[in-house]
């Protein structure tokens, strides 16, 4: 491996970046997939599986209070680390607040706690967002969403794939008070991870906090254009994911182990195969071109649950479907976060990244109650096919904005 690489690797914003990756990925789980299967195996319908998607509101809406923690700086920590503390402590306590609930007793306050986590969540993610953006240099941006990636996704494996392994062998409770331990993690990144070297000048006042990155964002040549890429490119790998636990448990019939174990573990290592080659291939692949590569590959994938759909319990499909969707997911997002962090302002990169993050979440989310009347109305294949479909816009947009993604490249803004 050359030189640069070895240093990138070395780096120890890369290694906070890794850390906090993990620290934001944990929850999300929890609240998505984890909850899902929780709900499913105790035999809640899938049409109020499908409504608790809505839990993922905030993360939609977390641009709404994201100006907050532009202008505001705790007393400690400086801007960005000392909110990471303060959602990290908030997240331990909700997360152990839905160990006491259950979805047959308490499926209200058991969906409340899950909101609560939810928005301490994506407020947790705002402000992670926003420390990357600052901190990594254009050198390590493509290197960093891929670590980011690799840290988000192994926490998906502990609150997804093992979290489904220990709540088999354990139970419910004990498996969120284990997860609950483990936002630790995030809060020893906190107190020890590296200020960054260019950190912006925080807004002057809320209101300028509120307009000036939406004027910023606003003003760049082919903003309406560059937005809806935002919102469209991850669409239809998203809108495949809303769904896929319930569809391997309840539509293939496999087990909450085989789900554990390969959906989720063999899942993990594809997309970390997916995001670190994706990383590598953004140090000397143009992001255009990535963007492209990549989102082409994520599209196709999504067939390969429709095969599984149309064939039956088949576990050599299950392990070609699970690979194939992983590995091109990372690549897709280690290329898409790249993206998202060259748009950003530093002095407003917290409300900046929330506005284009909640663009991307826009179809998932307001798309995920609708997903189980697909279901029913057309089945799970034709559901898949659905999906491939809805990701031919993005790529498109992509191809149109060649010129523009490139200049975004080339010269991301700085802080004013």
């Amino acid at each position: 491996m050359p030189s640069p690489y070895l240093e990138i690797l070395r780096s120890p914003r890369i290694a906070a970046i890794l850390l906090l990756g993990f620290s934001s990925g944990l929850p999300l789980a929890l609240t998505g997939g984890t909850l899902q299967a929780w709900l499913t195996v105790t035999g809640v319908d899938i049409m109020t599986i499908a409504w608790f998607s809505w839990i993922g509101i905030p993360y939609l809406l977390k641009f709404l209070w994201s100006p907050l923690m532009d202008r505001y700086v705790p007393p400690f920590l400086g801007r960005r680390r000392g909110w990471m503390l303060l959602t990290q402590l908030a997240l331990i306590l909700g997360i152990a607040g839905m160990a006491f609930s259950s979805p047959n007793a308490d499926l209200w306050l058991l969906g409340c706690l899950a909101l609560w986590v939810a928005f301490m969540s994506a407020s947790q993610d705002i402000v992670i967002d926003a420390y990357r953006a600052d901190l990594l240099p254009a050198a390590e941006r493509g290197m960093g969403a891929a670590v980011g990636v690799l840290g988000y996704r192994i926490a998906m494996l502990a609150s997804g794939g093992l979290a489904l392994i220990l709540a088999d062998q354990i139970g419910w409770r004990q498996t969120f008070f284990a997860m609950a331990a483990l936002m630790a993690i995030g809060i020893a990144t906190s107190l020890v991870a590296p200020e960054p070297a260019l950190r912006g000048t925080p807004p002057r006042s809320l209101r300028e906090a509120v307009i000036e990155p939406l004027k910023d964002l606003l003003s760049r040549p082919g903003a309406p254009q560059l937005l809806a890429l935002i919102a469209l490119y991850k669409f239809g790998d998203a809108l495949a994911g809303t769904l896929t636990t319930a569809f391997l448990i309840r539509g293939v019939g496999f087990t909450l182990t085989d789900v554990g174990t390969i959906n989720k573990g063999l899942g993990l290592v594809s997309l970390l195969a997916g995001g670190l080659v994706g990383g590598l291939l953004l140090v000397r692949m143009s992001l255009t071109r990535a963007l492209l590569l990549f989102g082409a590959l994520q599209a196709i994938s999504n067939l390969s649950f429709a095969l599984l759909a149309w064939a039956g319990k088949s576990y050599p499909l299950l392990v070609f479907a699970v690979s194939f969707e992983n590995l091109a997911s990372g690549m897709g997002t280690a290329a898409f976060v790249a993206f998202a962090m060259a748009l950003c302002n530093h002095s407003f990169s917290a409300t900046q990244y929330a506005l284009l993050s909640a663009l991307a979440s826009l179809g998932r989310i307001l798309f995920g109650p609708a997903t189980g009347g697909l279901v029913e109305a057309m089945g799970w294949a034709n559901f898949f096919v659905l999906t491939f479909v809805a990701a031919l816009p993005g790529l498109w947009l992509v191809w149109q904005m060649r010129a523009q993604i490139s200049a975004v490249d080339e010269a991301s803004p700085q802080a004013s």
